[in-house]
C-alpha cells in the first residue's frame, strides 16, 4: 500500500523554489523561483543575485543611495529563471513557483516568455506601486496568479551529513 503523506505538486514545486533561494547572498531578501512545463518536468530555477561575471564582493548589498543600491545591479529570481532555460526549452504555458510576488519589470518578462501562470509564497510588498503594476500588467495578458496554499517545507544546513 502506497504512504498517503507524500507532497503534492504544488510543494514539491515550492520546496524547489525554497530551496533556491538559499543560494542568494542576499542579506536582508532572498528569493527562489522554479518554473515547470505542464508535463511536471522542471525547466528551470533562479534566484536573486547578481549577474554571471560581477563579483558580488565589490557590490554593496545594502539598500543605499545612488551607485550603492543594490537594486540597481541584481537580478531578480523570476528574471534568472527564465534566461537559465537550457537547449531551447520554451516556457510557453509552464507555471512559475516564486517565494515572493514578482515585481513589475519581472511580470514583462514573465509574459513575454509564455509562462501563463504564477504560484506565490508571499506578497509582502503588496501594496508598493511596482506589484500593483505588476497584477495589472499580468491579468491583462490573461496570466494566473494564486496564493500557495499547502506545506512550507523548512530547509535545515544546520546538520552535516
Amino acid at each position: 500500500m502506497k504512504r498517503n503523506d507524500y507532497i503534492n505538486w504544488d510543494e514539491y514545486f515550492m520546496g524547489i523554489a525554497i530551496l533556491s533561494c538559499e543560494r542568494s547572498k542576499d542579506p536582508s531578501t532572498r528569493v527562489g523561483a522554479c518554473i515547470v512545463d505542464n508535463e511536471h518536468k522542471v525547466v528551470s530555477v533562479g534566484y536573486n543575485g547578481m549577474p554571471i561575471g560581477i563579483d558580488d564582493d565589490e557590490i554593496s548589498w545594502d539598500r543605499g543611495d545612488d551607485l550603492d543600491s543594490k537594486y540597481l545591479y541584481v537580478c531578480h529570481a523570476e528574471f534568472n529563471a527564465i534566461l537559465n532555460i537550457r537547449n531551447g526549452s520554451s516556457l510557453r504555458g509552464c507555471k512559475l513557483y516564486v517565494t515572493l510576488f514578482p515585481c513589475n519589470e519581472c511580470a514583462k518578462a514573465i509574459i513575454q516568455s509564455g509562462i501563463k501562470e504564477i504560484i506565490y509564497l508571499d506578497d509582502k510588498y503588496s501594496d508598493q506601486l511596482s506589484v500593483r503594476a505588476s497584477k495589472k500588467v499580468l491579468e491583462m495578458a490573461g496570466v494566473k496568479m494564486r496564493k500557495f496554499k499547502g506545506r512550507v517545507l523548512k530547509v535545515n544546513f544546520d546538520e552535516e551529513v
